[in-house]
């Protein structure tokens, strides 16, 4: 299984080092490995004077999954535009084809206390969000900037999908909700946007061969809204690349802290990039401060989708589950009576759930 390695920046190879951690933990178990690292991001910036350098790129397409770290901070902000960390993250989804980013929120029950919601309507919370990545506005063309009639300055984007885009991140909806509670919501903004009302159609159609799901569709507004009100009413959320950028970040705070969600970004084979939903925190950079569980689920996401190691990945969520039943916590999910630890701490604690 050979994984090429994008620590990032900031916290990124604090956290890609406890999720590595916890992989040689199963390979000392005969789960077979090959790791491979490659600077990425501001790093990338660094050393090549890119976000995504060649050689990481053809480390990436060798490579049968990917996991990354968090990229970006504040000494990368005056650069250009394509040279931007951001800009790293974009390409590589762009050059592995990974179309397909699923990003649970699961209520562990230990962190009930964390969220900021009462326990009573995030008790039990297990959604699947699953955005599309390589379509939309944060692709699509023309784009830039320009003078109007009036000689005034503006900046315009181009908010794009084409049917087959549509089509296919429809179908590994449906496939999420077939595996799950058959509970599909597509969320769109169909009473204003022509792109919507089409996107609307077409996951309309795709549900036709899906008579076991039940399909509703929701404005992105509202989802926004009974994701705070009602977030135990969704099974799976199908929507695209923006509304999914911000919807699963909300969705992240549901669940405490967005230091425990992981994400998975797939191609049409599978092969995936594995990464943590959070950012890469320069604030904390560095002082052992960061929460490494999101990083290391994704690696069990990895396990799972990649790989298909269904019992490895199962052991590695285990493992989490029974570090934070023993009250083991990071800074941003701790609470009075828990034991307070560092990145490093808490990736040892997940190595010791593993093999005991």
């Amino acid at each position: 299984m050979k994984i090429a390695i994008l620590p990032g920046d900031g916290i990124g190879p604090e956290i890609v080092a406890q999720a590595v951690k916890v992989l040689k933990a199963l390979g000392s178990d005969g789960l077979k490995l090959e790791l491979e690292e490659a600077p990425f991001g501001g790093a990338g910036c660094d050393a090549h004077g890119d976000p995504l350098p060649e050689p990481t790129l053809m480390l990436a397409r060798a490579a049968d999954a990917v996991l990354c770290g968090a990229v970006g901070g504040p000494k990368y902000d005056a650069l250009p535009r394509a040279q931007r960390p951001e800009q790293g993250i974009l390409r590589i989804r762009r050059e592995l084809g990974l179309f397909a980013n699923l990003r649970p929120a699961l209520m562990f029950p230990e962190l009930v206390g964390a969220s900021s919601l009462k326990p009573e309507i995030v008790s039990g919370l297990d959604v699947m969000i699953v955005r599309e990545l390589t379509g939309d506005i944060y692709f699509g063309e023309p784009r830039g900037r320009r003078q109007n009639a009036r000689n005034e300055r503006e900046g315009y984007d181009t908010m794009l999908y084409s049917e087959p885009e549509i089509r296919r991140i429809a179908e590994v909806g449906f496939a999420a909700a077939m595996k799950r509670g058959k509970r599909l919501t597509s969320v769109d903004k169909e009473n204003v946007l022509e792109t919507s009302r089409f996107w609307r159609e077409v996951v309309t159609e795709v549900g036709r061969r899906y008579p076991q799901v039940a399909l509703a569709h929701m404005y992105v507004d509202n989802a926004a809204m009974q994701l705070v009100r009602a977030p135990k009413q969704f099974d799976v959320i199908v929507t695209g690349n923006m509304f999914g950028d911000i919807l699963s970040d909300e969705a992240s705070m549901l669940t405490g802290s967005i230091g425990m969600l992981p994400s998975a970004s797939l191609d049409e084979r599978g092969k995936g990039l594995y990464e943590p939903a959070h950012g890469s925190a320069p604030d904390i950079a560095g002082k052992n401060a960061a929460n490494p569980l999101a990083t290391i689920l994704s690696a069990a996401m990895m396990l799972r989708y990649t790989f298909n190691q269904d019992v490895a990945a199962a052991r590695v969520e285990k493992a989490v589950k029974r570090v934070l039943a023993e009250g083991w916590r990071t800074a941003d999910i701790h609470e009075p009576g828990a034991r307070k630890v560092g990145t490093a701490e808490m990736g040892d604690a997940v190595v010791a759930a593993l093999r005991s």
